[in-house]
């Protein structure tokens, strides 16, 4: 488990209240869009009826939680009301945000980055545009912060200035940084990576993959000729491969999820840019409907806006 990076979050919570603080506020677009929805609804009805249910099914949906995820926790909220015997629609609420997180927490293993014993490596994938280059450097940046030995290696060698980029975004993040010429073999990039993490000693390798979503065929082979790669020079480093999807894409994330999850062994989600969009609840869709974890979040532009998932402040971030 990543308990390191955890207690380093812990100690910055305790000392000035940030980490909450950075995610209600990034969480503000959907909070306003989908509880206050919700509140608005509960506060229009005098019982508990079918149409109250009604009312907040649509509100879940529009707010892109998804039709499948929606229905399970309308039904798991119908069954609660019954059994606790409510009565009062503005009890409702509790009772919503405790179905949400206990499906969320139901549908995977852990949403826990497991990156330890080092050395581990940290394979990036996703389309171009979804914050993958920024996420990565942000990444960096919090592993190098909590002490530990970071390279990064360009392995997206595609897309014009990608690899200038990251290199930038080494430097902000004072890690190390290892890069081809653009147009390079993307697979002969993370084969150097990994050489000069042995060589460097490196507790955590992060590598870049490229950004292109042509078809499926084309991103298995590209993803596979990387992975073999990974798993024939870095046999004994521990391995995440974590997918970065831009929450304000709502339905089109999931999309490209349900893609990526059928030619790779996604262990992860990171979910960008949920402080410019309503569509939080895209992270409840992912979850649940997906069954992939929520790894991390960015909730907004600076270097230490990207943080370790969790569901229950998630949720209460959401609804309260």
């Amino acid at each position: 488990m990543f308990n390191w990076f955890k207690k380093d979050i812990d100690k910055e919570d305790k000392e000035n209240g940030g980490i909450l603080d950075k995610l209600k506020s990034g969480l503000a677009k959907t909070r306003k869009d989908m509880s206050n929805k919700i509140e608005d609804i509960l506060s229009g009805y005098k019982g508990v009826d079918d149409e109250l249910f009604d009312d907040l099914e649509d509100v879940l949906v529009s707010a892109d939680v998804g039709v499948g995820p929606t229905m399970k926790i309308i039904q798991g909220l119908r069954e609660s009301v019954r059994e606790n015997r409510i009565t009062d629609p503005m009890e409702v609420k509790e009772l919503l945000k405790d179905e949400i997180k206990s499906l969320m927490i139901k549908s995977v293993t852990s949403n826990n980055l497991e990156l330890e014993p080092h050395p581990s490596v940290v394979l990036v994938v996703g389309v171009n545009g979804v914050g993958k280059t920024t996420t990565i450097g942000k990444m960096a940046y919090s592993f190098k912060n909590s002490g530990k030995k970071v390279l990064i290696a360009a392995g997206d060698t595609f897309r014009a200035a990608a690899i200038d980029q990251l290199e930038e975004w080494s430097r902000r993040s004072g890690v190390e940084f290892v890069a081809h010429k653009e147009g390079s073999d993307p697979a002969a990039v993370i084969f150097d990576g990994i050489q000069a993490a042995k060589a460097r000693k490196t507790d955590i390798l992060i590598c870049d993959t490229a950004g292109r979503l042509h078809n499926k065929s084309n991103l298995m082979n590209e993803l596979n000729k990387i992975f073999r790669i990974v798993d024939r020079e870095y046999e004994n480093a521990t391995k995440e491969i974590l997918l970065v999807l831009d929450a304000a894409t709502g339905q089109n994330a999931i999309n490209q999820a349900r893609v990526f999850k059928e030619v790779a062994n996604i262990t992860g989600v990171i979910l960008t840019k949920l402080d410019g969009t309503a569509k939080g609840g895209v992270a409840i869709a992912l979850q649940t409907e997906l069954n992939l974890p929520i790894k991390m979040i960015g909730v907004g532009e600076k270097i230490d806006d990207l943080q370790p998932f969790e569901v229950d402040s998630f949720i209460d971030a959401i609804f309260d």
